[in-house]
């Protein structure tokens, strides 16, 4: 009789039924770091509680509307972020790309005359066109994305400055671009926007567990199925009975969802998106596959590029003007940060769209909360930076998790 030990596939053990399959599940996960967006939530949960016992005002649908009206641009720029991050690349550009961008929409509206929407689509197209050309230096001449980015951050900081002349600032007066940022929904418009988009979300996710299944690829417990639908849906819903009590539901944060699930279900649900997670984990291996690496690469600069110069119009639109500063600051450093405090890993392949939104609402609510304690601006980046450091640090223990039990 062989007297070697068996091994045991980890997805057969995730796949146990009852109360000691769903332990040795998340023991595992623990292990490898695969909790996903879980150890994001149980944090915000935290976070939101102690700031609501210091303050209780904290948790007022005044102050969360405003929460939320605050990280929708910046959420924007995270979403593309994630997807750079996923190659295992960096996009340090996308900041100033943001300011840029908006500065080339309200220029080409108020002192050419461009029509608000025409002018909105210029500044998108510019934002592609950067993104083109980095991606092409990137993936083409294999000069550092690290590099590529930082030089455009730089050249897109003087063409900020050049587009908006001596004037500085300009303040935006179209009702167009600003109704973007500023057009709050009545409550009866608010329920049906959120109930379609929670709709949406169960019937696509039902839909691709249907397909898998007749296709008979492996489905992933039903657990995890059904507390991955009441998270989003519960989530939603509590935050529309928020924006309710408030002033109704704001467009802005409305174009943000709907950006986060868009990308969500091309990540998981397209042949393009599954390229994205085979490129990232390994290039060479996905070269061997059959897929083009150097066109998957260059997409993602274009499309990241797309989503910042998006970010940067509704930032515009929300504060009703451009000037030297915009795009500038922290705007970067939140967006890098929301992306991996939110789960995206920093060596690449592993990630969601999700993790824009959970991210961006930590930082937003450390930065908010900590405004109402009146706790000063470098107390607020210390807090923040620290935070950072605690999801890098624990991407990187995950990932040498994964690395050790690959080779077990």
């Amino acid at each position: 009789m062989s007297t070697q030990p068996s091994i045991v596939d980890p997805r057969l053990i995730a796949a146990r039924p009852g109360v000691k399959g769903a332990i040795n599940d998340i023991g595992r996960k623990i292990t490898q770091g695969e909790l996903g967006n879980i150890p994001v939530v149980v944090a915000l949960i935290g976070v939101w509680a102690y700031f609501w016992f210091e303050n209780h005002r904290f948790i007022s649908a005044g102050n969360l509307t405003n929460l939320m009206l605050q990280l929708a641009a910046g959420g924007t720029i995270a979403i593309g972020v994630v997807l750079v991050l996923l190659l295992g690349e960096i996009d340090l550009s996308v900041g100033a790309i943001s300011g840029f961008a908006a500065a080339v929409m309200v220029v080409l509206n108020l002192r050419h005359g461009w029509p608000a929407w025409f002018a909105i689509v210029a500044a998108l197209v510019v934002g592609g066109i950067v993104g083109l050309v980095q991606g092409f230096w990137v993936t083409r001449i294999r000069v550092p994305a690290f590099i590529v980015t930082l030089a455009g951050q730089l050249a897109l900081t003087g063409g900020l400055l050049a587009v908006l002349g001596k004037t500085g600032s300009i303040y935006i007066t179209n009702s167009t671009i600003i109704s973007l940022g500023q057009t709050f929904y009545s409550d009866t418009t608010s329920w049906i926007v959120a109930i379609a988009l929670a709709v949406a979300y169960v019937g696509f996710t039902l839909r691709d567990r249907a397909k898998r299944r007749s296709a008979g690829l492996v489905l992933a417990p039903a657990r995890n199925v059904v507390f991955r639908l009441t998270m989003v849906v519960g989530g939603l819903l509590a935050a529309t009975l928020v924006f309710v009590l408030d002033r109704g539901l704001p467009l802005v944060v409305v174009i943000f969802l709907g950006l986060v699930m868009i990308v969500d279900i091309v990540l998981r649900r397209t042949p393009f998106g599954r390229h994205v997670f085979a490129v990232g984990g390994n290039a060479e291996a996905a070269r061997r596959a059959g897929i083009n690496v150097k066109q998957i690469r260059l997409t993602i600069f274009i499309v990241a590029s797309m989503l910042a110069a998006a970010g940067g119009v509704l930032a515009a639109a929300r504060g009703t003007s451009v000037n030297q500063s915009s795009g500038q600051g922290t705007v970067l450093l939140y967006a890098v940060g929301a992306a991996v405090i939110g789960g995206t890993s920093l060596f690449g392949g592993r990630g969601t769209a999700w993790a824009a939104l959970l991210g961006s609402l930590v930082i937003q609510s450390v930065d908010n909360g900590m405004a109402l304690l009146n706790k000063s601006t470098n107390v607020r980046y210390i807090v923040t930076g620290a935070v950072l450091l605690v999801a890098v640090t624990i991407d990187a223990v995950a990932r040498r998790g994964r690395t050790s039990a690959g080779r077990a």
